[in-house]
């Protein structure tokens, strides 16, 4: 049985943050607010992962008022998500993410963000998809104040 969901996540910018994206950090002034480590795009391909083996959602296993998820790397909570799907009976089939930002450029990280969250799903990086658009100027993403992101994924059932 082969299964699909999908994921979307967005965090806004705040001054004093690393940015990471993809698993990947990236030179920036500011990062992105939120308990972990804001990776809108590992928590979007999270989000899809879990939906697909109806499974809940991040919100669900890693809850922001439980402190031990403050700061972690998104890429462990990818990881634990494999876990819970290969407990479920499920193996990932393929992911697709698509962020929305205005800056910075991801181009030049665009494969390591690929490599780092097919290590952390045990999966071959062709297996993995990222890939960038702005918004034109329009709304917070727009303004540069927010990015966000969706995944597409399929898994597999064993």
């Amino acid at each position: 049985m082969i299964r699909v969901g999908i994921g979307y996540d967005i965090h806004r910018f705040t001054p004093g943050r690393r940015l990471v994206l993809g698993g990947v950090i990236i030179p920036c002034k500011r990062g992105l607010k939120g308990h972990s480590d804001a990776d809108v795009v590992v928590h979007a391909v999270a989000d899809a992962l879990l939906g697909a083996a109806g499974a809940g959602d991040i919100g669900e296993h890693f809850p922001s008022t439980d402190k031990r998820y403050k700061d972690i790397s998104s890429l462990v909570l990818l990881e634990r998500v494999a876990g819970i799907l290969k407990r479920s009976g499920f193996r990932v089939g393929n992911v697709d993410a698509m962020l929305l930002l205005e800056a910075p450029h991801i181009a030049p990280y665009r494969g390591r963000m690929r490599r780092c969250i097919a290590k952390a799903l045990g999966i071959a990086e062709g297996r993995v998809s990222v890939k960038a658009t702005t918004q034109e100027g329009v709304g917070p993403i727009g303004r540069n104040e927010a990015a966000a992101a969706y995944a597409v994924a399929t898994v597999y059932s064993v």
